[in-house]
This record gives structure tokens, sequence and C-alpha cells, in this order.
């Protein structure tokens, strides 16, 4: 994690910066496939994977890539489906390689997430690299749940509280029985934990559950290819095995590079020279520096 002399922002504008595109030096060609009933998503070029909801007169982006030519590129394919006007993006949480693509859009585009995460946007883009991107902080946050119509389009917007950051929202589209999760759902590799945002280690596995929940059988994560409620269940079981070995280490009155050591971590600088920490240095510092966690909001039980 960062040393007291680092600045919160300094982490932040890396995260804006770079993401974690930022180990494919050259992109994946784009390409869309459709879900259903004018649901799409898009991976490849550069930045997480996004996708978008074709309405009779609009259409809504979810996530915007990382960068300007990616996010143009998928605008281009847009274009080529509909002529609709691309009017609305919602982002599910404020990393670099689901925003910075944002400068691409119409001045003027609704651009909708969690309060906390325009915090996070706000902290970042004081950086001057980002000055492009000042015009598309978030016009519209919300704090809990929201359900709404978007050009005839039921959207329900779900925020469970922190897990990978303190502002993520799932984009749950309850007739095509489609959610889009954004960075909460990680396969092939350690779970992602920003805690510096706010995030939670605990507070992920309490919103993969609330994740499995809901009533879909298509997930579209950041990194992934589309999960099913299978998935998401292994990996909510491994968190929690990995949680439950962390507590006992710590009940022991281990120290964090003995618990690595006990548990196989080997630290490791990544692309660029960023050290992320291990999803096991995340879940001992939940138990040992906890934070003071912002209200966590049920849009369930409303």
């Amino acid at each position: 994690m960062t040393s007291p002399a680092t600045p919160i922002a300094g982490f932040l504008a890396i995260a804006f910066l770079g993401g974690l595109a930022a180990a494919q030096p050259q992109p994946a060609p784009l390409s869309v496939a459709l879900l259903k009933d004018g649901v799409y998503w898009v991976k490849g070029g550069s930045g997480a994977n996004t996708g978008f909801i074709v309405g009779r007169k609009e259409v809504i982006v979810i996530d915007a890539k990382m960068s300007e030519e990616s996010a143009q590129a998928m605008l281009a394919e847009i274009r080529k489906l509909t002529p609709n006007p691309v009017t609305t993006v919602v982002l599910t949480h404020s990393d670099g390689d689901h925003v910075n693509g944002l400068s691409a859009f119409p001045k003027g585009v609704t651009v909708v997430a969690h309060a906390n995460s325009r915090k996070d946007m706000e902290a970042a883009f004081k950086d001057p690299k980002f000055g492009a991107l000042l015009p598309y902080l978030p016009n519209e946050t919300l704090t809990a749940g929201l359900s709404l119509y978007i050009d005839g389009a039921r959207v329900n917007l779900l925020h469970f509280g922190p897990a990978h950051t303190s502002g993520d929202l799932v984009v749950f589209l309850p007739d095509q029985k489609i959610a889009f999760v954004g960075d909460l759902v990680f396969l092939g590799r350690d779970p992602l934990v920003h805690r510096e945002k706010g995030g939670s280690s605990f507070g992920l596995a309490e919103t993969l559950q609330k994740i499995l929940a809901l009533d879909a059988d298509t997930f579209v994560s950041g990194h992934n290819d589309p999960l099913t409620k299978a998935d998401i269940q292994g990996l909510l079981a491994s968190i929690q095995e990995k949680q439950a070995k962390v507590q006992a280490l710590v009940q022991q009155g281990k120290s964090l590079d003995e618990v690595k050591a006990a548990l196989g971590v080997v630290d490791a600088p990544g692309p660029g020279g960023r050290r992320w920490p291990s999803f096991v240095e995340v879940v001992y510092r939940d138990l040992t520096q906890p934070q003071t966690a912002p209200v966590v909001y049920d849009p369930l039980k409303r």
C-alpha cells in the first residue's frame, strides 16, 4: 500500500493513467457481440469490456474504455448498428480503464456514476494530463440503488457498499436477465480491491453474494467473457476460503510477511513497475487496519 508520504491523488492518478489494460502493449481488435434484445457487450481495444443498450430513440453505454481512440472505435461500431445518438454513459466505477475514454463522447452527454466515483475522478483529474476529461465528470450521481426506465429500457443501478472501490455500480437489466458488474468479478487473476478508494475485501464477498441473488443468467465483467452464476459462486468460495486462512493466521499473531509466506504469496512489480497489493495483503489490512466504511445501502430491500 501507499507510504504515509504518498498522497491519495497520486494513487488515483496511477489508476487513471494506466488501469489494468496497461499490461497489453498491443490491444486486441475491438469486437461487438449481441447478448439479447438490443443489449451488446464490447471487448478488445484499450481498456475494460464495455456494453451498450440500443433503445427506441437513444443508446445507453456502460463504461467508456481507457483511451479516446478505443472509445471512438466503439462509437463507430454503435453507429453501424443504429442511427440513435448516445445520450447516457453509466460508469461501473472510477478506474482509468473504464473512464479515460470519456473524452470521445459528445459534450453534454449524461454521465451517471456513484457519488464516491465522482470524488475519485475529481481527485485524479487534478492532474493536468486529464484536462480533457474534466468536462466529463459525472453529472448524475447516486448513493443508493436506483430503478429507472431509459428510453423504454428497464435499468436497475445497484450499489451494495464498498467492494472493488467504494463507488461500484452493478447495471442490472431485469428484462434481459443481464448484469454488468465492472471489476467486481475477476477470474484468472487475484481479485483486485482498491483500499485507497475505500474498497473492502469483505465487502466484495458480501457484494458477490448479493449479485448471486439477482435474477440474472449473464454477467458481463470488465476483464472476462460473459460469466454465469456458477463462475461467480466459484470465485466467492475462493475468496471466502482465502479470507478464512488469513483470519486464522492473524488470530495467531502472524505478521503480514509471515502471512504472505504461509500462503505462498510472492510480491513482484507488475507492468510498468507498479505493485498492486495481493488479495492476501488486502485481507490482512482489512483485518488489522480497518477503515471507516461508508454507509451500506441495500437497494434490494427498498
